[in-house]
């Protein structure tokens, strides 16, 4: 299919309103933010062409993830109306949906709303009502340098012990030669250090909160864990690792500096060096919770007067034939698709010729486990699907941070994160 034909199809609903709004001689503009990552930056060169075929203007605001995540839940809860589409993920969608900040997405029949990934419908919907549509879906896996590991002589299985997976990191670290074996998140953040580090702590047997929703920071599981996550870092990461968020640490594999990085699955998509394999998370002997789940969505804010055209573009950039004009794209290509958002797109010939991490990440994806447990009495796999989580999250990350560089022990912060977390759960009303 052509590109202008995938853009004709996919964009019917958006054709209308185009065209009676330049019927007038006043065409719509839209003002979307996004996060500063590979696909939504793609995004902006694909999306041309959307407004060549439907005359509407798009204004982007490509933010850092923690900006993105501080301006858009502000101007959002007031409704100041700053954007009319907004990327958040499924940690705010149910929420903000049922509070009534985002609205309830509806598209139409060529869209096949059953042909996205269940896990990723599940997590961006409350109570059945799709509040965002996922652009990209992702799970966290071990991409780690196969040539490396070889000449190490190590090995990396599929959910391997963490003491496996420290001594490949060990075994592949040579700082002498700019080659550091294990490239982590460290960057303070809910969605940064926060959420790596809570796959490391669920993959213990450690938990937020217990089922009176009390934290539970202070525990030996959570101790154990991160103490583990401190040292394999200090040992066998980069310099200045509690700087390092996604896009650092990509820079830096693709300066082939890192053994093994274990994040989104959706890095795989922008890795160049040909060894890279791939391996599904470690574990420390808890089967649930060793890998996360999230979605890269599109939303639009009740304070936006363009709610039409913007649910019109949503349901373009988020379709089939989206994915095919990335695909057919001359900048871009079948290795530069967003995937984990759609079955059909591990279905496409010429994606799976190029995408060797395509069986691993769905794999990923399908074994994450984001329902509650008797260990994990909530909602979220690398996060808590309650409202106060953020504020929460923030502060655990920066006690974190300080613990990875040095300025604070393992204790301390851990301490000070549950000290924290216990009066933002008082005050909220929870005991």
């Amino acid at each position: 299919m052509s590109l202008k034909r995938a853009l004709c199809a996919a964009t019917a609903l958006t054709l209308v309103t185009a065209s009676g709004a330049l019927a007038d001689g006043h065409a719509k503009e839209l003002t979307i933010a996004i996060v500063n990552n590979g696909h939504m930056i793609n995004m902006q060169k694909v999306a041309e062409a959307y407004t060549e075929e439907t005359g509407v203007q798009l204004n982007w605001v490509s933010l850092e993830e923690g900006v993105l995540r501080e301006q858009v839940t502000s101007d959002t809860a007031t409704g100041g109306g700053q954007y009319d589409v907004i990327n958040i993920g499924m940690q705010e969608a149910p929420i903000w949906g049922a509070a009534g900040w985002i609205e309830p997405l509806e598209f139409g029949a060529d869209y096949d709303v059953d042909d996205i990934l269940p896990a990723m419908r599940a997590g961006l919907s409350h109570e059945g009502t799709l509040y965002a549509a996922p652009f990209y879906g992702e799970s966290s896996m071990v991409m780690y340098r196969k040539d490396l590991a070889d000449a190490a002589g190590v090995t990396i299985a599929d959910n391997d012990s963490w003491e496996n997976v420290k001594a490949a990191a060990a075994a592949m670290h040579d700082p002498e030669n700019g080659v550091y074996g294990a490239c982590l998140r460290g960057k303070p953040g809910w969605g940064d250090n926060g959420a790596f580090i809570t796959t490391v702590a669920n993959s213990f047997g450690a938990a937020w909160f217990d089922a009176e929703m009390r934290p539970q920071l202070d525990s030996p599981e959570w101790n154990e864990a991160v103490t583990f996550y401190v040292d394999l870092l200090q040992s066998y990461g980069p310099p200045g690792s509690e700087g390092n968020s996604f896009n650092e640490i990509l820079a830096l594999y693709n300066e082939d500096k890192c053994g093994l990085w274990i994040d989104a699955t959706i890095a795989a998509s922008f890795l160049e060096n040909p060894n890279v394999a791939y391996a599904q998370s470690p574990n420390a002997g808890n089967p649930v919770g060793a890998n996360w789940l999230w979605a890269w969505a599109m939303a639009v804010p009740t304070g936006t007067d363009t709610t039409a055209e913007a649910t019109a573009f949503i349901e373009w950039a988020t379709s089939k034939a989206y994915v095919e004009a990335v695909g057919n794209h001359p900048d871009f290509g079948w290795d530069s698709v967003p995937t984990g958002q759609r079955a059909s797109t591990y279905e496409i010939p010429e994606f799976q010729a190029v995408a060797k991490f395509a069986e691993a990440e769905l794999a990923a994806i399908n074994s994450a486990a984001p329902e509650a447990t008797d260990l994990k009495p909530y909602v979220g796999v690398q996060f808590v699907a309650i409202p106060e989580f953020p504020q929460i999250g923030t502060a655990f990350g920066q006690e974190m941070a300080a613990a990875l560089s040095g300025a604070k022990s393992v204790e301390d912060a851990l301490a000070a994160a549950q000290s924290a977390a216990d009066a933002i759960m008082q005050e909220a009303g929870y005991y």
